[in-house]
């Protein structure tokens, strides 16, 4: 669906603009976070360790520019079955003076926000756009993961040294996932996938598990807004699992190391597990009670409304997310339970606060030397400040979310259409005398135009439903349907 209407499309430029103004972002770097990192750009030097004879490639969506990972795979050549990865990541901290303006700047923000009437960098565009970009056919400064994977791809070594690097060709998913499908693919990618699917397994056997949802993504063309809404393509989740890969290496090193900080999550407990069982079986798709949820969840179909809905029904069994620093004693909890392994961010410093100061700590640990002071004098605080800024970038995802939604909407108050319902509304609850009794309401994805939304009324999870546009507010970003109660035609039926 798009958005061209000029005065819906005022309205909504207020409300994106309104929705930055409460986030409190900070759009515009202080010129002297500016001018240090022109400095920096014009100072730096590359690494004496020269790979650019590797023929990296990037894979990332359509028009990025701010590229933080590269990659390049091969077959053994030690006589070994099995893979050889290596995985060039932007080298951020030469460009940040630890200490200095960019880095101060940086722990405000703590995250490259996207919205979509533009994005809000982590570090000034000459830094994250230009000199410390991957971008194809420039020599760049990156920290460079080696694996020696076995023939089942499970790692057997892995190390980090800096290096200058060259990317050959910058790639998107399509192009990749097209030449995948039509056996244009040269080896390069071949090997993507061939890794890729050996580590899904690597996945799957230790107990691990992807929620793999459509993409819903917001679209800007200049003229006018649209959503998109599309499941991932299958080369999105090859190239994932050796980010994933490089995060759990990284996370080995620095509790070998004892220093760092990981990326952790609780396993669910019985409760969540439990509801999530009986969703299953309400949904006519029934966990096996043998079955790994992570293996569980890769069965799923989401272009079935219920395996869908199931999907959505997911979401509570990856919560409690957050950061675990350490300096000296390894804590106990050390699993990121959705990975069903020890993890770290650490492959996306261009665009996120930690990953510089996890880089930095496992390329000191690989070279044998200490940490730098400044990487633990910041370890404690990270999790706070990364934790403050998830929040911001959360609200932004969803209130802009929210905004084009109803602007799209707001001259079809009254329409129907057709829906699934991805969460059904709470049993009744008898109130006291006397008082109102809440509203029902439940969760329901639109079809045409694809959208989720609140929905008024007597709601179960997985059925087919028509509901009504009550209300698309532009300002107050909020859309909400009711369930219609009869069977008439409804667009996108």
């Amino acid at each position: 669906m798009d958005l061209r209407d000029r005065e819906s499309h005022q309205r909504l430029t207020e409300s994106l603009r309104s929705l930055r103004e409460e986030l409190g972002i900070r759009e515009q770097f202080p010129e002297d976070v500016l001018l240090e990192a022109d400095a920096a750009v014009a100072a730096h030097t590359l690494p004496s360790t020269d790979l650019r004879a590797l023929p990296f490639l990037t894979i990332d969506p359509p028009g990025s520019t701010d590229l933080d990972q590269a990659v390049h795979f091969a077959c053994r050549e030690d006589g070994t079955a099995g893979y050889e990865v290596w995985y060039a990541i932007a080298d951020v901290p030469l460009f940040v003076r630890a200490g200095g303006t960019i880095d101060a700047e940086a722990r405000l923000r703590g995250q490259t926000l996207y919205a979509p009437d533009g994005r809000i960098s982590l570090h000034p565009e000459v830094i994250s756009e230009g000199a410390a970009s991957l971008l194809p056919e420039r020599d760049r400064p990156a920290f460079v993961w080696h694996f020696l994977l076995d023939a089942a791809a499970a790692v057997e070594s892995a190390t980090v040294r800096r290096a200058t690097v060259r990317s050959r060709r910058q790639l998107t998913y399509a192009q990749v996932q097209a030449a995948i499908d039509a056996g244009t693919a040269d080896g390069q990618l071949m090997l993507l996938q061939e890794i890729g699917l050996l580590r899904i397994r690597q996945e799957l056997d230790r107990g691990g598990a992807s929620l793999n949802l459509p993409r819903q993504e917001i679209t800007y063309d200049g003229g006018g807004y649209g959503i998109v809404t599309e499941p991932a393509l299958p080369c999105e989740d090859w190239n994932a699992q050796i980010s994933l890969m490089t995060g759990m290496a990284a996370a080995r090193m620095m509790i070998d190391g004892g220093i760092g900080i990981l990326r952790t999550m609780p396993e669910p407990d019985d409760g969540a597990l439990g509801k999530f069982r009986r969703q299953s079986e309400a949904l006519e798709h029934p966990w096996p009670a043998h079955m790994p949820y992570g293996a569980f969840l890769r069965t799923l179909d989401v272009t079935v409304p219920r395996q869908l809905a199931l999907m959505h029904a997911a979401a509570s069994l990856f919560r409690g997310a957050g950061y675990t620093a350490f300096d000296g004693e390894v804590p106990d909890a050390v699993v990121q339970s959705a990975i069903a392994a020890p993890y770290a961010h650490a492959t996306a410093p261009l665009r996120r606060l930690v990953d510089r100061f996890v880089l930095v700590t496992c390329e000191s640990l690989c070279r044998g030397s200490e940490v730098p002071a400044w990487v633990r004098a910041a370890l404690p605080e990270l999790n706070a400040l990364m934790a403050s800024s998830n929040q911001t970038a959360s609200r932004l995802d969803a209130g802009a979310m929210d905004a084009v939604q109803a602007a799209l909407l707001s001259n079809r108050i009254g329409e129907a259409f057709s829906a699934v319902v991805l969460q059904g509304s709470p049993p009744a609850i008898e109130d006291a005398p006397g008082k109102q009794a809440p509203r029902l309401s439940g969760t329901v994805q639109v079809t045409e135009p694809a959208l989720e939304a609140t929905c008024y009324g007597e709601l179960v999870a997985g059925e087919r439903v028509t509901v009504i546009l009550l209300e698309a507010d532009i300002a107050r970003r909020r859309i909400r349907f009711e369930v219609k109660p009869t069977d008439a035609p409804a667009r996108g039926a």
